[in-house]
């Protein structure tokens, strides 16, 4: 595993680079509760100042110990953080679309981090801000990440570390250790879990993504989710035309 503080500095510079040559004042971050994106959030800081950073919680029938770490990750910081409850939109939408088309429960689950996307852009574009993604190398790899969801986003500083990465760098950061230790979810329904849903654990992943053997069963999950997302890492195909038609 790589030099944690190494990977601050060099992450940091990174983040000063993205903002600079886009002439953006800041970032805007979604806050969840979880270590990716206080990780997410920690880096910002360091690398713009606390008064160039926006942390934007979005509740959507979610836990309130998710809010609750929210903030407590916001208040170690020393950031700025905005609440946007996203409950009700989500209800009126759900009202609205199960009057066209019922949706299964994973398209209910995953209408809720596309509303964050649009919060957080809205949000970006009035302060003339970037959007900070949260992604992992991990999730990124395997597409564990909704598309035009949170996987929408104008910069991912973490796309490069394996989650025992974020998580080394979050203890060097002083990320609360309830926050680090907890489970990771990304809240879609009660219950839910990472892991449990990918039905892999980020060990596996980090050995995989790192060149590591794993069981040929994992391997083999693991390259069939790579195929099947990658829809989810390229620009939609486009149609070209032939001139001589």
């Amino acid at each position: 595993m790589r030099d944690a503080r190494k990977l601050i500095d060099s992450i940091k510079k990174w983040i000063s680079q993205i903002i600079s040559a886009s002439g953006a004042g800041g970032a805007v971050v979604g806050m969840s509760g979880g270590i990716d994106s206080a990780v997410a959030a920690a880096l910002l800081k360091e690398a713009l100042g606390a008064d160039k950073v926006l942390a934007v919680q979005m509740p959507c029938h979610s836990l309130s110990l998710d809010a609750e770490h929210a903030r407590l990750v916001s208040d170690a910081l020393g950031i700025k953080m905005v609440d946007a409850d996203l409950s009700r939109p989500y209800d009126a939408y759900m009202e609205m679309l199960n009057g066209v088309m019922p949706p299964s429960k994973l398209a209910s689950a995953n209408i809720k981090p596309r509303l964050r996307m649009i919060t957080v852009y809205a949000i970006a574009q009035t302060l003339g801000y970037l959007v900070c993604g949260t992604g992992n190398k991990d999730e990124v790899t395997i597409g564990y990440f909704t598309k035009y969801g949170d996987g929408g986003s104008d910069f991912m500083p973490l796309a490069d570390l394996t989650k025992g990465e974020v998580r080394k760098i979050a203890r060097v950061l002083n990320i609360p250790s309830v926050v680090i230790d907890k489970p990771p979810s990304a809240g879609l329904w009660e219950g839910q879990t990472d892991e449990q849903e990918m039905g892999l654990t980020y060990d596996v992943l980090d050995a995989y993504v790192s060149g590591q053997p794993v069981s040929e069963r994992d391997a083999r999950e693991i390259e069939r989710r790579i195929r099947a997302s990658e829809h989810k890492r390229s620009m939609p195909p486009k149609c070209v035309i032939v001139d001589n038609l």
